[in-house]
C-alpha cells in the first residue's frame, strides 16, 4: 500500500494537537477585522482572544484558502513520496476546496504516477471533523487511499452538523437572515436551530424561545438522529461558551446517549460569521 497523508483545513475546528495524534495535517483559512490590514491564520489568534475582540465590536471577514497553498503543502508530501487524500469543508460555504481540487489536478498533470484526492465534504465544522477523524481511523486500520476516499464519498451525507447561535445580528451580516427577523428575535428572544444541509449549505430549520432550548433542542436532534446513540461518536464545538457545551454532553448522557468524543473550540474562520455563543454537534445518523 502507498504511504499517504491526510489533510484537512482549520475549518474543521479541531485544535492542532488533536489533529497531530490522527495524524492530519492542515492548512488554514484567514481572518481579518474591518479596522486593520493584518491578515491572521486560525493559528495566529486563539479563539478566546478571537471572541474577546468580537464582544468589543468588532467586526471579522474571512478568506478561503488559495490553490498556491494548497499546491505547495500537497507538493510537499508528493516529492517526499507520500500521495495525499484532501477533505475539506463545504463548497457551498466556501471556495476552499474547489481550490484544493484545483492544485490536485495540476499536481496529478506533473506526477502521473502519484494521488492526489480533493474531497469536498460537504459539511463543516466538527461534522467536518468527525468525517476527518473516522477517516484517520481507516487509516490507522490500513486503508488505502482509495479506501479511505470511497469511504467519505459514500458516507458523508450521514454526517449531520446542527447549531444554534446566541446573538442574530453575526447571521444578519452574513445574509442568513433578514435584518426584521433579527430584530424580531432579539425584541422575542428568538434562537433559530440551523444546519448544514445536502448541498453543504446552511438551513435555518427553526426557531425556539430562550438559550436553555435551544441547548435542549440540540441534544434532541442528537437522540432522535443519531445511529445508536448509545454508543455513536459526537463532536461538540464551543465559541466562548465551555460550561454550556458541557451542559449539552450531560442532557444527552442523560438521556441515555453516549458521552461526548471531543468539546472543541469553533475556530475565528467559522466564528467570524456566527459569533460568540454558537455551539455545534456534529454525530453521523441514517441521513442527514
Amino acid at each position: 500500500m502507498g504511504d499517504y497523508v491526510i489533510y484537512t483545513d482549520s475549518a474543521c475546528d479541531v485544535g492542532n494537537d488533536l489533529l497531530e495524534s490522527w495524524d492530519v495535517k492542515k492548512r488554514s483559512l484567514t481572518f481579518k477585522f474591518d479596522d486593520e490590514e493584518k491578515e491572521y491564520s486560525s493559528d495566529e489568534m486563539s479563539p478566546a482572544q478571537f471572541y474577546a475582540e468580537m464582544k468589543k465590536g468588532r467586526v471579522a471577514k474571512t478568506a478561503a484558502i488559495n490553490m498556491k497553498t494548497f499546491y505547495d503543502a500537497f507538493e510537499e508530501e508528493l516529492k517526499a513520496g507520500r500521495d495525499v487524500l484532501y477533505i475539506g469543508m463545504a463548497s457551498g460555504i466556501s471556495n476552499t476546496p474547489n481550490a484544493a481540487k484545483l492544485a490536485a489536478k495540476e499536481l496529478e498533470e506533473e506526477y502521473p504516477d502519484r494521488k492526489v484526492i480533493a474531497l469536498d465534504a460537504f459539511t463543516a465544522s466538527v461534522g467536518q471533523g468527525l468525517l476527518v477523524y473516522k477517516a484517520s481511523l481507516l487509516k490507522k486500520e490500513g486503508k488505502s487511499i482509495d479506501e479511505v476516499a470511497d469511504y467519505v464519498e459514500n458516507n458523508k451525507m450521514k454526517y449531520n452538523v446542527w447549531f444554534i447561535v446566541d446573538d442574530l445580528i453575526y447571521l444578519k451580516r452574513g445574509g442568513r437572515i433578514s435584518a426584521t427577523a433579527a430584530f424580531a428575535g432579539g425584541v422575542l428572544q428568538l434562537k433559530p436551530v440551523l444546519r448544514v444541509d445536502e448541498e453543504g449549505k446552511l438551513e435555518n430549520v427553526s426557531k425556539v424561545r430562550g438559550r436553555s432550548q435551544s441547548i435542549k433542542s440540540l441534544a434532541k436532534k442528537y437522540m432522535e438522529m443519531a445511529v445508536d446513540p448509545s454508543n455513536a461518536d459526537y463532536f461538540i464545538g464551543q465559541g466562548d461558551c465551555f460550561e454550556e457545551a458541557k451542559s449539552l454532553a450531560a442532557m444527552i448522557e442523560k438521556e441515555g446517549g453516549n458521552r461526548v468524543k471531543e468539546i472543541t473550540d469553533i475556530t475565528p474562520v467559522i466564528g467570524a460569521h456566527t459569533g460568540p455563543g454558537i455551539m455545534v454537534l456534529g454525530f453521523i445518523g441514517e441521513h442527514r
